[in-house]
């Protein structure tokens, strides 16, 4: 028995609370359990000194644990485990982003953990993604752009093996006591973009390694019907760069 009560293949709790402030083009309040991390999405008509001209844009991420997201106070720094984690964010959204699309303008995807029991890397790439569509839905809406830059979903999650058991969407308490833990993160149309895995103790074998990855694939399917569920209600028409006029 799971310390919740779940079985080896069920999620947490999962929900997508969008506008969750209202300052920036999307905002997210994303929950798995109890794993709460806020994402924002804001649009700069600008991009990297080094994309200017090529009539393409750019989406990237920053990741940080605020204080008091977990038992011991998180320090306000930018720690090499908070860099690694933004980079793996910010790819996953590029992934699915037609940057000819979205025109020469950035897209800065904001991941501010609030609450912290597990999971919080995959669950910011779920809630960014939300964000990251409301924020270019808004862009349409305001005639900014033509199309929608987003051609799929993406979504991650936390796979591991404890007690000798794959299970899936670890919280803490089973993410740290876990042989082998791994982060998948996986399109909407079934394609992997990122695979995370490492054996803690024991070398884990092929046919654990195909289990992980089965069952990742199954939460990532119910994770994305959940966004598409969410987003198939268009968000409130606002001006999604109002700074710059």
């Amino acid at each position: 028995m799971r310390p919740d009560g779940r079985a080896n293949d069920q999620l947490r709790p999962v929900s997508f609370e969008r506008d969750f402030t209202v300052m920036a083009a999307g905002s997210v309040l994303v929950s798995f359990g109890q794993t709460r991390v806020l994402c924002t999405a804001s649009i700069d008509e600008d991009v990297p000194r080094w994309m200017r001209g090529s009539g393409e844009g750019w989406v990237t991420a920053e990741y940080s644990m605020l204080p008091g997201s977990s038992p011991e106070r998180i320090r306000r720094r930018t720690s090499g485990r908070d860099q690694e984690i933004q980079r793996l964010i910010g790819r996953s959204l590029r992934a699915v982003v037609d940057m000819g699309a979205l025109g020469e303008r950035q897209v800065n995807v904001d991941c501010d953990v609030l609450q912290a029991d597990g999971g919080t890397r995959t669950a910011s790439i779920c809630g960014g993604y939300v964000a990251l569509h409301d924020a270019c839905t808004r862009l349409v809406q305001a005639e900014r752009i033509e199309s929608h830059p987003l051609i799929t979903e993406c979504a991650a999650i936390s796979v591991g093996i404890i007690d000798g058991e794959p299970r899936l969407d670890l919280p803490y308490i089973e993410d740290a006591n876990a042989g082998t833990d791994m982060n998948v993160v996986m399109t909407g149309v079934g394609h992997f973009v990122e695979v995370q895995g490492t054996a803690e103790g024991v070398p884990f074998e092929r046919a654990e390694l195909d289990a992980l990855l089965a069952l990742a694939e199954s939460g990532i399917g119910t994770i994305t019907e959940i966004q598409r569920e969410v987003l198939a209600t268009p968000p409130e028409f606002r001006d999604p760069t109002p700074s710059q006029g």
